[in-house]
């Protein structure tokens, strides 16, 4: 009972501080995320905890799965930020969009390739059929650099099923309609508990790589820089509380995101220790260069691997930071 007293009391003075600054604009911002699982977790700590309306911000929030279609909403016009995976916008401004990335979100690789039980090794898995939420970007970008580095290339080795996200390839997984899959921490701890095997972790294979991040129209970021700093700040803050306050981060996290508990603590540990969680919300540089590699590679693209810092704008976060001080 003390414990839950002292959260709720937590909660409710950081709701209290959090209030918007009278004297901003509220300004309405329609944002993405590629799923809904614990990595995206602080975009539903920051909407339902109050940090974006300390902003000032409005932001509807809706997932759009597979992270190539967020960024085409993104290019089209239906969203002003897209969260989605980092190689996607890479993409993009290959083809010619003026994206930019602004801010972190996943900083790191943190899954794991489970399996049916026949399967024990990654040999094993010539001629599996792996669930994927998209055939080539998110995860599944990952996914195939992982098998590759292992002896397995598409389509030769293995096939792809586009289902969803960690939650939809979990449950297509269980009911035996796939053989494997790529689940993000901490799905792959109950699918561990479900008897699957646990072929591999990324984060073995690719120990370094920037998975997802903010990205928005360069032209309106520049036209909306007030807005965007405030966004980064929300971000900044949100990123720092869950640092700071791990029981009722962790207590969010499991009944939001339908997680038991000791996932969702496990999960949280993970994170944090781990820094795939940016504290500030910040952009791993050195793991935008792994996935700007690592793209170069599957599209065959000529001449030299661009730099990363091509496609990231710092600046957003960098003037947000400043403005909080020492908040």
């Amino acid at each position: 009972m003390l414990m839950k007293s002292s959260i709720i009391v937590t909660t409710v003075l950081f709701l209290l501080h959090a209030a918007p600054c009278g004297s901003q604009e509220r300004i309405k911002l329609r944002v993405s995320s590629a799923t809904k699982t614990l990595g995206y977790g602080p975009l539903w700590i920051a909407s339902k905890m109050g940090f974006f309306e300390r902003q000032g911000l409005d932001v509807d929030l809706v997932v759009i799965r597979a992270s190539d279609v967020g960024i085409q909403a993104l290019a089209g016009g239906s969203l002003e930020i897209a969260g989605s995976s980092a190689d996607a916008p890479i993409a993009a401004v290959e083809k010619g969009l003026d994206l930019v990335m602004v801010g972190g979100i996943i900083n790191g690789l943190t899954q794991s390739i489970m399996a049916a039980k026949k399967y024990k090794t990654y040999a094993d898995l010539r001629g599996a059929t792996f669930g994927a939420i998209s055939l080539t970007s998110g995860v599944t970008f990952a996914l195939r650099q992982v098998l590759k580095v292992k002896g397995l290339e598409y389509p030769r080795d293995y096939k792809l099923l586009v289902i969803g996200g960690t939650p939809q390839t979990y449950a297509a997984l269980t009911a035996g309609q796939i053989d494997a899959a790529a689940l993000s921490l901490p799905v792959n701890y109950a699918a561990e508990e479900q008897g699957f095997n646990e072929i591999g972790k990324f984060v073995d294979v690719i120990p370094n790589y920037q998975l997802a991040a903010f990205s928005l129209k360069r032209s309106w970021g520049e036209k909306n820089r007030p807005v965007v700093t405030r966004f980064s700040k929300a971000m900044a803050q949100t990123m720092r509380w869950i640092y700071q306050n791990k029981q009722p981060a962790v207590d969010f996290l499991a009944k939001e995101m339908n997680l038991k508990p000791d996932h969702a603590r496990r999960g949280w540990e993970f994170y944090t220790g781990s820094r795939m969680w940016h504290p500030d919300g910040d952009i791993n540089l050195d793991g935008l260069q792994v996935v700007t590699q690592i793209y170069a590679e599957q599209s065959q693209a000529k001449g030299p691997v661009s730099n990363a810092v091509k496609y990231v704008d710092q600046s957003y976060l960098k003037e947000a930071l400043k403005e909080l001080g020492s908040q």
